[in-house]
């Protein structure tokens, strides 16, 4: 068995004793020093064996790699954030300033992918501080790196200031802003950032594309979508091999309410250049939401049964729609089965939200016990994420039965939650006027007016095709 079988042998089985072993084996021979490739190795193994109590252990490993060469670093930084371990990047990194070693741009970008996935802000400024001193800030994709960063912890105000202020700009720094406003929902300036793009000889790419039709739905811009799907067609050869636009004119058309446009887009995705058709769960799962977002609930089920078919393992997002849309049709017993197949069929681990789609399953058919037994017994590999929606489901259902005692129950649950939440009040409140508790609702305005709660005003606005 060769050693990098062996090593990953250890990662998969978590075999520390076995990895000392062969460390010590190294060491004797001199095999360890022959190879920088085999020092990474080595260090990202001991991190997926050794807890993180011990990080210590492999700060001590890091003195093998030659300090003079970035390479093996560098390797290593973007090994340990590709594979799940953000955290051990930024040490890794921490220890290549400590010690010297040269920092160049591909550490710079790892690092700062690393630092948004744990939401590291400060190290994240300390690194933009670093670019800015060593003179990197003229790298194109540094400055990339450095709007993504930001743009994904929602720091939109100072990743348009950094685009602003690029030197060198190119499409991925655009993208990368346009994908923050879409985050942050701020439609407008990701439109007014679209329009300028020309004018900063910036060219439009699929990315921009989709995110430009995000934009329109998110604006329920219909003539402005279609606008952009027209652009598409001109624009790009192959747009039924490109999954994310076909998704995204999915999406726009559902958002918008023209489900009929959709389900043309949805019908025409997936062929290659070769007249090949591949449709993943990306797009199924698209058309699933578009159905179940306009009320076509028997759809949902219908397009769902049609995706097993063709052989598309479904993901958790599919059997949220599904199962809310088992219990609009009533199908209590079919939404149950969905549920349960998660994990059976599919080894999926329910979240907060299949829960809350099958307690609201459970309620809308009146089970109101079984909902409550439910919402209970939920175990751990849910987070143990109770959450306000899953007892506003149980409290407004509760109202439509007359339970008020599972109903007060549900409501001091979903109370202690969000204290400041008025839905709740105003749904226990409608419940004590229904059946004449005035002494009841009396004492939940009392509260209501000390904690400062009162009904917001609402306002809509759509776009009318023409």
């Amino acid at each position: 068995m060769s050693i990098s079988h062996f090593l990953h042998q250890c990662s998969q089985t978590k075999n520390l004793n076995s990895l000392k072993k062969l460390h010590a084996h190294l060491l004797r021979t001199g095999l360890l020093f022959l190879s920088l490739g085999l020092h990474t190795q080595l260090i990202f193994t001991y991190s997926t064996c050794v807890p993180r109590t011990h990080l210590q252990t492999l700060t001590n490993f890091f003195t093998f790699i030659n300090p003079t060469n970035p390479l093996s670093f560098n390797a290593l930084i973007s090994d340990l954030r590709r594979r799940g371990w953000p955290f051990l990047a930024l040490q890794t990194f921490a220890f290549t300033h400590i010690n010297g070693v040269d920092i160049d741009s591909y550490a710079l970008c790892s690092t700062l992918t690393a630092s948004s996935d744990i939401k590291a802000v400060e190290f994240g400024k300390q690194l933009h501080t670093r670019v800015i001193k060593s003179g990197w800030s003229s790298s194109v994709f540094v400055g990339s790196a450095l709007i993504d960063f930001y743009a994904k912890l929602l720091l939109i105000g100072d990743a348009a200031e950094l685009f602003d202020e690029m030197p060198f700009r190119n499409s991925v720094c655009a993208n990368a802003l346009l994908s923050g406003y879409a985050e942050a929902e701020l439609w407008g300036e990701g439109f007014e950032l679209i329009r300028k793009m020309p004018m900063l000889n910036l060219n439009y790419d699929n990315f921009t594309l989709s995110a430009t039709l995000r934009a329109c739905a998110g604006l329920y811009a219909i003539e402005l979508g279609g606008q952009v799907h027209a652009k598409i067609i001109r624009m790009v050869p192959n747009v039924g091999g490109d999954v994310f636009l076909q998704s995204s004119l999915i999406e726009m058309y559902g958002k918008c309410g023209l489900v009929q446009k959709a389900k043309q887009v949805f019908s025409m995705a997936g062929f290659g250049p070769e007249g090949e058709r591949k449709r993943d769960v990306i797009l199924w799962t698209s058309m699933l939401s578009v159905y179940g977002r306009n009320g076509h609930f028997k759809e949902v089920v219908r397009l769902y049964k049609e995706m097993l078919m063709e052989g598309i393992k479904p993901d958790g997002v599919a059997f949220v729609t599904v199962i809310s849309a088992c219990g609009h049709t009533g199908q209590v017993n079919l939404g149950i089965e969905y549920f349960e197949s998660m994990v059976s069929d599919f080894g999926l681990d329910p979240t907060p939200e299949h829960y809350s789609c099958l307690i609201d399953l459970l309620c809308r058919a009146g089970e109101l016990e079984k909902a409550w037994k439910v919402v209970n017994e939920m175990p751990y590999r849910a987070n143990g994420c109770y959450t306000v929606s899953m007892w506003g489901s149980l409290l407004s259902a509760c109202y439509e039965c007359g339970n008020v005692d599972l109903a007060k129950l549900a409501a001091q649950r979903a109370l202690e939650l969000d204290r400041q939440n008025e839905g709740i009040y105003v749904l226990l409140s409608n419940m004590y006027a229904k059946y004449g508790m005035w002494n009841e609702i009396e004492q939940l305005r009392e509260e209501m007016k000390e904690r400062g709660l009162e009904k917001d005003v609402g306002c809509s606005r759509i776009e009318v095709a023409s």
